[in-house]
């Protein structure tokens, strides 16, 4: 009798995308889709749906042809690391806006990274090998660079939208940074939902790819359980660290430059 888990990698395994002309005009009709639907409602530019299409395209064809050389060694790993470290940085800034002081989101991204993915690798609790580290530290980047980039345009938009409050705030006795962070908080604490609602509805509503991954690479189902645990809670963590550390440090800039 086959055991159920060997059954489902085996089905999982015969599951892989066919690359040919199907895909091509499958991916091309559903990005046009996307984009056509933006356009006609009015809700957005259709042309940030087209670029962010083929960004991710060539992206992925290049990292798909240099992954296994930068898997080889710690060097090129920490590297590639960097590189996914300056890319978020550089978004989540761009998306909050030129308000944002340069080292705002470098900072909270990397206050909440690198002391989780240290605690990871010191419990021993992730195998300290490139091929875990890299794709770990890939989603803890991109789950910081998306919570950073909420907390801080939510903080700025508060700033800017409650004005009078902040005013009031400071008419009755608050320091600036005090005021700032009394209309600030409940906006910025949005930022963290996403993850959240993630790590509620998991099992439930997705299958993260991480869960998925490990089934794939042959571990049974409760080391790929307790493997998307550790991914869902150690991201809470580094969001909660960087969404705090941008409120903060926007804060803080916006009460140095009150005049």
């Amino acid at each position: 009798m086959v055991h159920p888990a060997t059954r489902v990698r085996a089905a999982m395994s015969g599951g892989t995308v066919p690359i040919g002309p199907a895909l091509v005009a499958t991916l091309t009709g559903l990005t046009l889709a996307g984009a056509a639907v933006l356009r006609l409602t009015g809700l957005g530019r259709g042309r940030a749906i087209l670029t962010a299409a083929a960004r991710a395209t060539v992206q992925l064809g290049v990292v798909s042809l240099v992954i296994v050389a930068v898997l080889r060694a710690w060097w090129s790993t920490g590297a590639f690391i960097l590189v996914m470290f300056v890319v978020a940085s550089l978004t989540a800034r761009r998306r909050i806006g030129p308000a944002c002081p340069v080292p705002v989101t470098p900072l909270a991204i990397a206050a909440g990274v690198a002391p989780s993915l240290g605690v990871l690798l010191a419990s021993r609790a992730l195998p300290a090998t490139p091929l875990v580290v890299l794709p770990t530290a890939g989603i803890l980047i991109g789950g910081a660079m998306t919570a950073t980039s909420l907390a801080g345009r939510r903080t700025l938009d508060e700033l800017r939208t409650r004005h009078g409050e902040y005013e009031a705030g400071l008419a009755l006795g608050l320091l600036p940074r005090d005021a700032a962070l009394e209309i600030c908080r409940p906006a910025a604490d949005q930022a963290l939902i996403p993850a959240l609602d993630q790590t509620r509805t998991v099992g439930l509503v997705t299958l993260p790819g991480a869960f998925v991954g490990v089934l794939l690479g042959g571990a049974g189902p409760l080391q790929a359980g307790a493997t998307q645990l550790l991914i869902l809670l150690t991201l809470l963590a580094v969001e909660a660290v960087a969404i705090a550390l941008t409120v903060e440090l926007l804060v803080r800039a916006r009460a140095r430059t009150r005049p």
